[in-house]
């Protein structure tokens, strides 16, 4: 017989379900846990059925949820999954190894971007004082750079022109002068609407900072230091003792999405990564459905 991936996990679903009898949740979460690497599969045109996944790629797979954002814990607990998956297709004689056996678990205690709970996102950004100017832009960059996981570089080159407020998406310019549009949330666009019309419109700007969205107090484009500096100490007023940088907001920004079960292409493209894989630029995928992930998934949508 011949494998398919939703053969097997429809199989898996109802082996954890009636004959390890976990709950709802727990059954969702290890099947979940396994589409990833069919996701990974797709994305990376490997064309392996479940019975065909060698060691290497289980390793390549982990390493590639690294590079979204994926913490080691969660690497872990995907691993672990698979490692159920496998043994059930095992044990229904649906394959004849299992490729997790000499793959070790991530290291947990090695030194990884901190990444923030949903509920440290909150605390950090109420810490933020808003009667001030600087609070005003301040909110919305955080807002913003939790909403969109834009990098630091990205977050300060951001352009009023580039910013599509009906259609909910910001352009942005990348690595390599790469751009992608990515969906912004609710949150973001009102913290962002606040600062551009309560605070932005009276700075007296620099020449040659008329299109760049978030200034210093003189009308000049943020730096980099500034950016790092600004969320150190609005951490230490929330009491956060994490080493936080800009970083930790898109690490965080792509964790919570991947956790809440979004799609890892979705996550990849709006993060602006290319396959580790290989060098072709994947189909830009369509803009509603990113919408509809951000949407979805994003508990500040």
């Amino acid at each position: 017989m011949s494998l398919n991936w939703t053969l097997c996990l429809k199989q898996f679903q109802g082996y954890l379900r009636l004959e390890k009898s976990l709950s709802g949740h727990s059954v969702e979460a290890y099947v979940r846990d396994v589409d990833k690497l069919r996701q990974y599969l797709e994305i990376s045109k490997l064309p392996a059925r479940p019975d065909q996944v060698t060691s290497r790629i289980i390793r390549d797979f982990l390493a590639w949820l690294g590079e979204l954002g994926m913490t080691a814990t969660s690497q872990a607990r995907t691993l672990s999954g698979l490692r159920a998956f496998y043994k059930f297709l095992l044990i229904e004689d649906l394959a004849t190894q299992d490729p997790t056996d000499t793959v070790d678990s991530p290291k947990l205690g090695r030194k990884l971007p901190d990444t923030l709970a949903y509920e440290e996102v909150v605390q950090l950004l109420d810490a933020i004082d808003l009667s001030t100017n600087e609070g005003t832009r301040n909110r919305a960059m955080l807002e913003v750079l939790y909403s969109s996981g834009l990098r630091v570089s990205e977050l300060i080159g951001l352009r009023l022109s580039n910013i599509y407020v009906d259609q909910g998406f910001v352009r942005v310019l990348g690595k390599g002068s790469k751009e992608r549009l990515v969906p912004i949330g609710r949150d973001a666009l009102k913290h962002l609407g606040f600062y551009l019309e309560g605070v932005r419109c009276h700075l007296d700007i620099q020449h040659g900072s008329e299109d760049i969205v978030f200034l210093n107090r003189r009308g000049g484009a943020m730096s980099r230091v500034m950016v790092f500096n600004i969320i150190k100490d609005t951490a230490a007023k929330a009491g956060i003792r994490k080493t936080i940088s800009p970083h930790t907001f898109r690490h965080s920004f792509a964790t919570h999405l991947i956790e809440g079960g979004a799609d890892l292409r979705a996550v990849q493209e709006m993060l602006g990564h290319e396959s580790i894989t290989t060098t072709e630029i994947y189909t830009h995928l369509d803009r509603d459905y990113l919408r509809q992930v951000i949407t979805s998934f994003h508990p500040r949508s």
